[in-house]
């Protein structure tokens, strides 16, 4: 028999999320400048849904262009990206999460969750309007704080608008910031500025090498070059050339391709020294950089995500400096690539980043193991290098003959598309003698001054490195001796 309590219970409980948990949990872990990352990768989304259809080019992102502005009183980007489709608008873009079903087909994105746009306006303001042209329609959705507090309504008002962008595009308009992020839009402009385009140089630096345009509060961005050192397309093959251990497959829907080598001549003993100290002089491009559909994940990495210190391989130390490498995964379905939630990092527990991370130690250590050869002959080595020239990563797999390749197995499993193997460079040695190396060091000391007074003597500059410097002194009296 019921009591009189157990029989006025409702046969159900309320088990739905509120709209404050969403945004509590969305925007806990994603710092600001990777918030405004998220939306500048929507724009990329929108462009690769207006070329979907066209013609491969070495320059896709041409004539596309993005426009960041913010203050204390709000944030805007705008693009002539295409904008968005008004069934993706009506399926997932303004829902907390995406459905199952793929609705854009082959579209090399990296968003996995449908989160992304949300998120960022969350972050950053409590009002927004989005405004987006397409070939077929133009419309408005408006989010306003009172949305933001009223649990029993999830659905968004759409207005179909009379086309209001020149472009077709997407406009995202953020207001009512939050006090945290008034004061980052409010601090001088260097800081946040100039933070963004460093990170925005890095990030999307192969997209805008591509043609992609990008201005933060009306100033352009330029990418950080990312090119390696190779003798040449007449030396490939030969012994002691100067180029670049490659690596390419695909497996399970994703295509790989990885490139190590040098960017530079290695390093000075005056470099290592600085570095060693604190005092950077060099630049940051030492390291890993892992590419996702076009999109920078991760960038220089030096630590064991990328296999420094791992199975042989040595942990970064100033004498590495000269050495970078690159990992292009790409593939339409976004989940089958190793990234986070975040979309600016490796998922280190990945089977396939796993399976890759082999070649990227194997690469490491040819590359360690030479400039640890070249040590005692560091002037030597630069002027071998000195010899080679810059070539972006991308560009050297289709330079390298059929037969200059090593199989990595004798049989390529069905499930792959395309041929597992790498390409093994036969890098210079030191001349040798009885197993030593065949010159000696010379070093002494002497006062920074003093080494000025000398390099600008002897070079016009009074900023040479003092190795230069030294070795020149030698050289002079070498060839007046002789």
């Amino acid at each position: 028999m019921s009591s009189d309590n157990e029989q006025k219970l409702p046969n159900t409980l309320n088990a739905s999320p509120t709209k404050n948990f969403f945004v509590e949990m969305l925007t806990r872990d994603i710092e600001l400048e990777d918030a405004i990352l998220d939306l500048l990768d929507n724009c990329v989304d929108g462009i690769q849904r207006t070329i979907k259809n066209h013609s491969p080019s070495d320059n896709p992102y041409e004539n596309f262009w993005a426009k960041i502005t913010f203050s204390s009183e709000g944030f805007t980007i705008e693009d002539n990206c295409g904008g968005i489709p008004i069934n993706v608008a009506r399926d997932y873009a303004f829902r907390m999460g995406r459905p199952d079903n793929n609705i854009e087909g082959d579209l090399y994105t990296i968003g996995t969750y449908g989160i992304g746009m949300k998120r960022s306006i969350f972050k950053m303001g409590r009002a927004s309007e989005v405004i987006s042209k397409t070939e077929e329609d133009s419309f408005k959705v408006t989010i306003n704080p009172e949305w933001l507090t009223n649990d029993r309504d999830w659905d968004l008002p759409i207005e179909f608008i009379n086309p209001s962008l020149n472009e077709n595009g997407t406009s995202i308009k953020i207001t009512a910031l939050h006090q945290s992020i008034i004061d980052a839009f409010s601090s001088p402009k260097s800081i946040l500025d100039n933070s963004l385009i460093a990170k925005i140089s890095h990030y999307y630096s192969y997209i805008i090498h591509k043609g992609f345009t990008v201005s933060i509060n009306g100033v352009k961005v330029t990418p950080e070059p990312l090119n390696l050192l190779w003798d040449g397309a007449a030396r490939i093959g030969q012994q002691n050339t100067i180029a670049p251990y490659l690596y390419e497959s695909e497996k399970n829907g994703v295509d790989i391709k990885l490139a190590i080598g040098f960017y530079r001549p290695t390093a000075s003993e005056e470099e290592v020294n600085d570095e060693m100290e604190g005092n950077r002089r060099t630049s940051e491009t030492a390291g890993w950089t892992i590419v996702c559909n076009d999109r920078v994940v991760l960038y220089c990495d030096k630590t064991r995500l990328t296999g420094w210190g791992e199975e042989k391989v040595p942990s970064y130390h100033p004498q590495f400096i000269a050495i970078s490498g690159v990992v292009y995964f790409r593939s339409p379905d976004a989940r089958k690539l190793p990234i986070t939630t975040t979309k600016r990092g490796i998922d280190a527990s990945s089977d396939i980043y796993l399976y890759v991370k082999n070649f990227m130690r194997e690469g490491l250590r040819n590359f360690t193991s030479y400039t640890n050869k070249w040590k005692a002959n560091p002037v030597e080595e630069k002027e071998r290098a000195s010899q080679a020239q810059p070539i972006a990563p991308n560009e050297l797999f289709a330079q390298i003959p059929d037969d200059k390749w090593t199989k990595v197995r004798s049989k390529t499993p069905k499930s792959e598309t395309k041929p597992e193997r790498k390409y093994l460079p036969s890098l210079p040695m030191p001349e040798s003698k009885n197993g030593e190396a065949s010159k000696k060091s010379i070093r002494f000391s002497r006062t920074p001054k003093e080494i000025k007074i000398v390099a600008e003597y002897l070079f016009e500059d009074p900023e040479r490195e003092p190795s230069d410097v030294g070795n020149e002194c030698f050289e002079k009296v070498l060839r007046e001796a002789t």
